[in-house]
């Protein structure tokens, strides 16, 4: 544990980070535990009743919050015990800690209330990516990629949430708002894939488009998710490689 009778010196401050970002962790990790399972958002919850959304993915593509928790829960550890006063380690803790700390909370929000967990998750995105672009260029497994997966599902997750509260306050209809918001979330992560340069985010986004698919099967918008995945995995290979 730091040392908080020098709360100025650098590396006790470092700690003190490292300690909150496992903290905020641990957290998140717990928190489906305690709340109701989360798929989407109840149709009740909206003045137009959405049930299951063209742009939702199935609900097996929920299951990779298991992998996200326990990686990001490893990578706290590892950062506390290994890099708790590496500089490259402490540049990236404030965005990843307060993406964490909110998305302790946001199973709660969401099962009450769509619009605040709709802002919410933005919010947790934006954290998270912006703890990707300052994170360390070494111990790509402890960080990077446990982020990088993170923001990218936070990436699908993010426009799921916004089209489904956009159609169920009756902005237009489900499947313009669906498409409006696949290409919102295919043009977002095909940016952020080439500026980040980190293969676990478009796999993850690509994760999610194939959810989409098997929710819609071969029509028209699950077609187009399913290219979206493929060029998501295209990048991810190319990223991997290089």
């Amino acid at each position: 544990m730091p040392d908080l009778e020098n709360p100025n010196d650098p590396k006790d401050s470092a700690k003190l980070k490292a300690v909150l970002v496992l903290v905020a962790c641990i957290a998140f990790v717990l928190s489906p535990f305690l709340a109701q399972p989360f798929t989407g958002f109840d149709p009740a919850q909206m003045p137009i009743a959405v049930d299951k959304p063209p742009i939702q993915p199935a609900g097996y593509a929920f299951s990779i919050w298991g992998v996200i928790y326990l990686w990001l829960l490893a990578s706290a550890g590892f950062g506390l015990i290994r890099r708790d006063t590496a500089p490259d380690w402490d540049n990236a803790r404030w965005p990843l800690f307060a993406s964490l700390a909110i998305g302790a909370g946001w199973i709660a929000v969401a099962l009450s209330a769509p619009v605040m967990a709709t802002i919410l998750i933005w919010a947790m995105l934006a954290g998270a990516v912006w703890a990707l672009i300052r994170a360390p260029a070494r111990d790509r497994a402890w960080f990077a990629m446990p982020v990088g997966l993170y923001a990218g599902w936070l990436t699908a997750a993010s426009c799921v949430a916004f089209g489904t509260v956009a159609i169920g306050y009756g902005w237009g209809s489900e499947m313009a708002l669906s498409w409006i918001m696949l290409l919102v979330a295919l043009g977002l992560a095909v940016a952020l894939s080439l500026r980040l340069r980190v293969a676990t985010y478009p796999i993850a986004v690509a994760w999610a488009l194939m959810g989409v698919v098997v929710a819609n099967g071969i029509g028209a918008f699950g077609i187009a998710a399913g290219l979206g995945a493929l060029a998501m995995l295209a990048l991810a290979l190319r990223q991997a490689k290089g």
